[in-house]
């Protein structure tokens, strides 16, 4: 291993540890002075390492930010010591409206509207406050209504690293891929525990 690279992987991560937060991959591209190839290799290079040596954390990646989190074996160690404030659930209007942003993104609250059936602004604004969603643009129609989509916040409270990763919806049984916006809609919503 070259010095350089040494000195490229020790930088990432001295900047991700003090950063606490996701990264964007071309931030750290910036910062140090080097294409986002060489900064993709090195991240590579640092989560095998830290994979093979069972370290405590780990390189967790939301889309194209990159961040260093407690490896799952030893969360209960540091519990045990900080013993935080326990973590606020999502309400089930919550989970189900999430949900319906994930997989249907980029939707407006009409359209989530439409699939739950019920009215959904306190949700849409509590998933906004806690960061899980944001307003990703304006639909281009009358009036213009906010466009939502999910935050890489999202990906990090799901463990997540793409959109991807979503668990596909389920196709009824003996049926084509072609599904009715209302058997969609239900299929939504079944994903929800």
């Amino acid at each position: 291993m070259s010095e350089q690279a040494g000195t490229l992987k020790g930088s990432i991560e001295a900047i991700l540890f003090v950063s606490g937060e996701p990264v964007a991959l071309r931030d750290l591209a910036k910062a140090l002075k080097r294409e986002e190839k060489e900064i993709r290799k090195a991240l590579s290079q640092l989560r095998d390492e830290y994979d093979y040596e069972q370290r405590g954390f780990m390189i967790k990646r939301f889309g194209e930010r990159v961040q260093l989190a407690t490896r799952p074996l030893y969360a209960q160690a540091v519990v045990s010591l900080l013993q935080p404030v326990q973590q606020q659930s999502l309400s089930q209007a919550a989970m189900e409206t999430l949900a319906v942003v994930a997989y249907r993104q980029p939707v407006t609250r009409a359209e989530v509207e439409q699939v739950r059936g019920v009215k959904c602004d306190y949700s849409l604004q509590s998933l906004t406050n806690k960061g899980l969603i944001c307003e990703v643009g304006r639909k281009d129609t009358i009036g213009r209504p906010i466009l939502f989509g999910t935050t890489d916040a999202f990906l990090s409270h799901f463990g997540l690293e793409s959109l991807d990763e979503l668990p596909p919806l389920p196709q009824p049984e003996g049926e084509e891929q072609t599904v009715s916006a209302e058997e969609e809609n239900e299929q939504v919503l079944e994903l929800i525990p």
